[in-house]
């Protein structure tokens, strides 16, 4: 794609050169809500866990045009007992400025889409309670609530829910 055609983000993959982006993006969301479980900033060695947790699944990275990370998204593992191969769970975190752009939705697509090619046939997503945004959002692309767990998180001394939703995809769909 030319200068003169080129979107206002980019999808690549994600990859290490992204750990400073992921880390400025990740305590972002644990220093102004639920979106992140943490109380206290992480570092790159955190987030880098994150792409040792992706690999082998579907992760995208979304650049702006001058190379700064906007957002990431990921499948990884439900569990590594070989019965839910055919399950992942996913990670989406988009900076505060690009919320509501329609990039989580495009980059919630993408990792679907790679996800049929690798066979997974269920998305699990994990969600605090008193993250409303998240929750919606997810409801609204197809994500059903399926389980509860009631007031086993806390942070900053008050606790949530963990609100576990799913999605079939492909023939399960």
């Amino acid at each position: 794609m030319n200068e003169t055609t080129r979107t206002a983000y980019d999808f690549i993959p994600l990859g290490r050169q992204h750990l400073e982006g992921m880390r400025r993006i990740f305590n972002h969301h644990i220093a102004t809500g639920y979106g992140a479980y943490p109380e206290e900033p992480v570092n790159q060695e955190v987030v880098g866990s994150f792409l040792h947790r992706a690999k082998g699944y579907p992760a995208v990275a979304v650049e702006a045009p001058d190379g700064t990370l906007l957002g990431f998204g990921f499948l990884s593992a439900y569990s590594v007992q070989a019965a839910f191969a055919h399950t992942a769970q996913i990670t989406i975190f988009l900076d505060p400025h690009v919320t509501r752009a329609g990039i989580g939705t495009r980059v919630l697509r993408r990792l679907e889409t790679e996800a049929c090619a690798q066979g997974i046939t269920a998305i699990l997503a994990h969600i605090s309670s008193r993250n409303p945004a998240s929750l919606a959002f997810h409801a609204k692309h197809g994500f059903a609530e399926c389980g509860r767990f009631p007031n086993i998180g806390r942070k900053w001394g008050e606790p949530f829910d963990v609100v576990w939703m799913i999605k079939p995809l492909g023939e399960t769909a």
